[in-house]
C-alpha cells in the first residue's frame, strides 16, 4: 500500500462536492494562503502549493478519474491489512467489489498497472496458501470466475502472472484449470491482433487506393 493525498481534505470538501463547490473552496482558501497575502511566508507558501496542486487534479477529468483509482485501490487495500482472518469467503467478497469497480471504469484511462499490482497483492502466496487450508472448491472456482472477468482489461502479458497466481488455488476441476488456460490463450491472441491491426489496416489502405487508381487509368 502507497501513501497518497486527500485532495478533498487539502480543499475541505466532500468527496461527494460538485465543480463549482470545488472551484468555491479554491478561491476561499487562495485568499487564506496565497504568497502575496501572507508577505511570503514559506509556510502559506506550501500550503497554497497542496491547495494548487489538489484544484488541479480535481478539476481536470483525466487527473481525477487516475486519482480515484488510485484512491480506492489504496484505500481496499487498507482495508484488507485490517483483517484478522483470510478466509476464501472474505477474498470472494473482496474479488466482487473489485470486479464491480474496475467494470464501471473507462478502460482507456484505466491504471491497469496499478490493477495489476493489486490483484498480485490481493493473491499473495501467503493469501492463497491460507485459502487451500478449507479446501473449498466451489469457492475457490467462484473466485477464479470473478477475477477472470476483472481481468478482461489487462493485456495477456500483464495477465499472465495474475492468472499463474489463481492457478495455485486447490481444488478445482480439470475444466476450471481449462478455462483459466484458455483465456490467457485468448488474451495473448486479441494482444497479436492489436499488434499487428494497424499494419493490415494501413496495407489494405494501399491496397485499395492501388485499385482505385488503376480503375481510373
Amino acid at each position: 500500500m502507497f501513501s497518497i493525498k486527500n485532495y478533498y481534505a487539502i480543499l475541505q470538501v466532500e468527496p461527494s462536492a460538485s465543480i463549482v463547490e470545488i472551484k468555491k473552496a479554491y478561491r476561499r482558501l487562495a485568499q487564506q494562503y496565497h504568497p502575496d497575502k501572507n508577505n511570503n511566508d514559506t509556510y502559506s507558501a506550501a500550503q497554497f502549493a497542496e491547495i494548487k496542486e489538489a484544484y488541479e487534479v480535481l478539476t481536470d477529468p483525466a487527473k481525477k478519474d487516475y486519482y480515484l483509482q488510485q484512491r480506492w485501490y489504496n484505500q481496499s487495500m487498507g482495508y484488507r491489512k485490517t483483517q484478522d482472518v483470510v478466509t476464501p469467503v472474505s477474498l470472494l467478497k473482496q474479488s466482487l467489489e473489485l470486479e464491480k469497480y474496475v467494470s464501471k471504469l473507462d478502460v482507456f484511462r484505466m491504471d491497469k498497472a496499478q490493477l495489476q499490482n493489486y490483484l498480485l497483492e490481493l493473491l499473495s502466496d501467503d493469501t492463497i496458501e491460507k485459502i487451500n487450508q478449507f479446501q473449498e472448491a466451489a469457492t475457490n472456482k467462484s473466485i477464479i470466475s470473478v477475477l477472470l472477468k476483472t481481468l478482461q482489461p489487462l493485456p495477456g502479458g500483464m495477465a499472465e502472472p495474475v492468472i499463474h497466481q489463481l492457478q495455485k488455488l486447490t481444488g478445482v476441476s480439470e475444466q476450471t484449470k481449462k478455462q483459466m488456460q484458455d483465456y490467457l490463450s485468448g488474451h495473448k491472441q486479441r494482444d497479436t491482433i492489436e499488434k499487428y491491426k494497424p499494419w493490415a489496416i494501413a496495407l489494405l489502405t494501399l491496397l485499395l487506393c492501388t485499385l482505385i487508381w488503376l480503375m481510373s487509368r
